[in-house]
């Protein structure tokens, strides 16, 4: 049986590509560049790429770029897109619970989720954190943004959604509970698909506090981590994380 998140983008990426949220691409592509050192000699690994959106920018910026995502239809989207930008990225489906590849890349992002934390048990989600990690190189470099559990413990989950859907968001967020145990909120999610279809999707995502990410990256061999507030185009380590912050960004590097 399919999860929810795979119906969700089964037909869903010119939709999520007029999503308000996908305007910061370029700005959240200023930060990857500073944290590469603009190095040109880079291979990145985007993970959860969905459309594509980063990957194309930074591919018409000069960088060798690698997209996976689980959904074919976005990865159609994503190829379409690449062709028109005229760029040449490698998209591949892939399951980022289990990987082939191995010290390939310099750089591993993982943006808007891109599969982390959007599956159903903290086992699988960590299974996608290793297996970033096993891609990249030694002194390689993962960046990635997950859900801040500091959030709903300060704010409503339900209302930040509301106002966001009254700002153009197409996604429409109701009954959400947020389990304290778990830290997952439960919630349906409507969204009308590509084809104008109104889908109903029973969800749930895992919201994550700093030091769960530094502990599960600890075990994963990371030396150096940081932890950022993730502001939609405006990526930057200014940013200190604090619990009005929807979003956190990570930077982990290996061995700095």
């Amino acid at each position: 049986m399919k999860q929810w998140y795979e119906k969700l983008f089964e037909n869903y990426g010119r939709k999520y590509d007029s999503e308000i949220f996908t305007e910061g691409t370029a700005g959240e592509c200023n930060f990857i560049e500073q944290e590469i050192g603009y190095d040109k000699s880079v291979r990145i690994l985007d993970l959860g790429c969905g459309t594509g959106r980063h990957s194309i920018e930074l591919a018409s910026r000069g960088y060798t770029v690698c997209g996976i995502d689980l959904s074919q239809s976005m990865l159609e989207r994503a190829r379409q897109k690449a062709a028109r930008a005229q760029v040449n990225i490698e998209f591949s489906r892939h399951d980022a619970r289990n990987l082939p590849f191995k010290n390939e890349f310099d750089l591993v992002m993982m943006l808007c989720e891109g599969g982390f934390p959007l599956m159903e048990t903290d086992e699988m989600n960590y299974s996608i954190l290793k297996n970033a990690t096993t891609a990249l190189k030694d002194k390689g470099k993962f960046i990635f943004t997950t859900l801040n559990g500091l959030f709903p413990l300060f704010n409503s989950i339900e209302k930040f959604h509301t106002e966001a859907s009254k700002e153009g968001e197409g996604a429409v967020y109701s009954g959400n509970t947020f389990d304290l145990m778990t830290f997952r909120d439960y919630n349906i999610t409507s969204i009308e698909d590509d084809d104008g279809n109104t889908l109903e999707l029973e969800c749930n995502e895992r919201y994550y506090i700093p030091p769960e990410i530094n502990w599960l990256l600890k075990t994963l061999g990371y030396e150096k981590i940081d932890i950022f507030g993730a502001r939609q185009g405006d990526f930057s380590r200014r940013h200190k994380l604090t619990g009005d912050d929807f979003e956190m960004l990570v930077v982990a590097e290996r061995k700095p």
